[in-house]
């Protein structure tokens, strides 16, 4: 039975938590957790200890303490993105493995240090990419394999966070770059890890910019919410704000932070036009990998709807997709980017042929289905993985600096060469890359078929859930395309 702690018991340690508690309880033993509020480590330790009555709790000064009594065979970080550095370095040097949430730090230099501490100890860190164990994503990532689209040139994403999820990035911590790096860096490195898994390559070079042009004085006063207080809970335009948040009414919300403020007085519902927030609403980045693909990117967090559109154009031919997931606030007890079918649809374009769509591969749960496969990765029994959604340090690092070299080119107004960035990183292990000796073969051209496309019955989902790929495809017809 391995050993673990926890560092950090806010709304991001619950699936780990969860987890510990239902259904790996008997491979996987926590034996301590360690937070900067007292109030919170008291929670958080009640509900472990019906699982693990041994269970200690440790204040976040006696963070090297608890190493040392412990012993742990692995540290998992999820404290708040700016201190992500210093607790994998410690945990490095203590003789310990690390699974650290995203981003696995928020700058270059911090990124540094891991990277040295690595080198120093010998030890792992292990990050944790949720999205790419999330069925619509993996099935991306087999098609790009498999050759579909032939050879990846360019990748244009756009990602939209909502008026209710996007928000509360301006409500929390996340709201200073010091904290988070900003959406470029917390959350854009769940977008940057794709597309580098995607096309199995890392950025070369970016340049970008960005502002806050919504969650902002403006907007406030557009909307007739210029006397807005500084925190929610203080303000008397409640009853005309849809940003408004209660916490008095969100019970895991409530319990979490409202209650305990009076230990490190932090305010979960601060306004999301305060003037004091210096993250960017609104980004677009231009970028070129190593292995030649184009990239632009945008991130926009007031959009109506939660989701992204993705084009992947290819020597062969086009892949998009539409992707829609369900909206939530962190701590609101409801299920995190969870799948919409109806507003999901996977299309094939090849050059010179009928286009065909294919039907998406679906998942439960948070994060499109994949929290529950990465979990059982993790603390399960792991199975060999053609796709290698495992992801190590290296693999962190080049998702942040995609994220760090963005921020510090609409800082300077110029492009950023990543190399730069940060030394002695290697390369990733990602599966070998197709090579320029790609040969098509010649294809008649054939018409579009009016009034709708063709359909590919692809892999079934209970066969995906099992981690197996069997070759080949069913083909119907189908005379209606998907719509929204």
């Amino acid at each position: 039975m391995k050993k673990y702690v926890l560092v950090g018991v806010g709304g991001r340690s619950m699936m780990f938590t969860e987890a510990f508690v239902e259904k790996y309880k008997g491979i996987s033993q926590i034996v301590a957790i360690c937070d900067i509020n007292n109030g919170r480590l008291d929670l958080a330790a009640k509900k472990l200890r019906e699982v693990f009555p041994a269970l200690k709790c440790y204040s976040a000064e006696k963070f090297d303490e608890m190493l040392t009594a412990h012993r742990p065979d692995t540290v998992i970080v999820a404290t708040r993105d700016c201190s992500h550095d210093d607790y994998i370095c410690r945990s490095l040097e203590a003789g310990c493995d690390v699974i650290t949430e995203k981003p696995m730090t928020i700058d270059e230099k911090k990124c540094q240090r891991i990277v040295d501490t690595i080198k120093k100890t010998g030890r792992s860190v292990r990050v944790t990419f949720n999205y790419r164990y999330s069925p619509p994503r993996s099935q991306i990532k087999k098609l790009l394999m498999d050759g579909v689209i032939g050879k990846v040139l360019s990748v244009n994403l756009t990602w939209f966070l909502d008026t209710n999820h996007g928000a509360d990035y301006f409500r929390r911590w996340h709201s200073n770059k010091e904290n988070s790096g900003g959406l470029l860096v917390h959350k854009a490195t769940h977008h940057f890890d794709l597309i580098n898994w995607w096309l199995s390559s890392v950025p070369k070079t970016v340049f970008a910019r960005g502002e806050r042009v919504f969650y902002n004085a403006q907007q406030a006063n557009r909307c007739g919410l210029s006397d807005h207080a500084r925190r929610c809970l203080d303000c008397k335009l409640s009853d005309r704000c849809n940003f408004y948040l209660d916490m008095r009414h969100v019970p895991l919300i409530k319990e979490l932070y409202l209650d305990n403020e009076k230990y490190d007085g932090y305010l979960r519902d601060l306004c999301i036009f305060r003037d004091d927030i210096d993250i960017e609403d609104l980004v677009g980045i231009v970028a070129q990998y190593r292995n030649g693909a184009i990239l632009t990117y945008n991130l926009t967090a007031f959009s109506p709807w939660e989701g992204y559109r993705l084009d992947i154009q290819g020597t062969q031919g086009k892949l998009e997709q539409l992707c829609q997931e369900t909206s939530y606030i962190n701590g609101d007890g409801t299920v995190q980017g969870g799948f919409i079918a109806a507003g999901t649809s996977l299309k094939i374009y090849p050059h010179f042929q009928t286009p065909y769509e294919i039907p998406v591969w679906s998942g439960k749960g948070a994060h499109g289905g994949g929290d529950i496969l990465m979990l059982d990765d993790i603390f399960g029994s792991p199975k060999e993985d053609p796709l290698k959604r495992v992801a190590d340090y290296v693999q962190g690092a080049y998702s942040i600096l995609l994220g760090v070299a963005a921020n510090k080119s609409i800082k300077e107004g110029k492009m950023i060469n990543i190399d730069d960035l940060v030394k002695d990183l290697p390369a990733p292990d990602f599966e070998i890359e197709q090579e320029d000796n790609e040969i098509i073969p010649f294809v008649k051209k054939t018409k579009l078929m009016s009034g709708g496309i063709e359909t590919k019955a692809n892999i079934p989902q209970k066969v995906y859930e099992k981690n197996t790929f069997p070759a080949g495809n069913l083909r119907i017809k189908h005379s209606d395309i998907v719509s929204i």
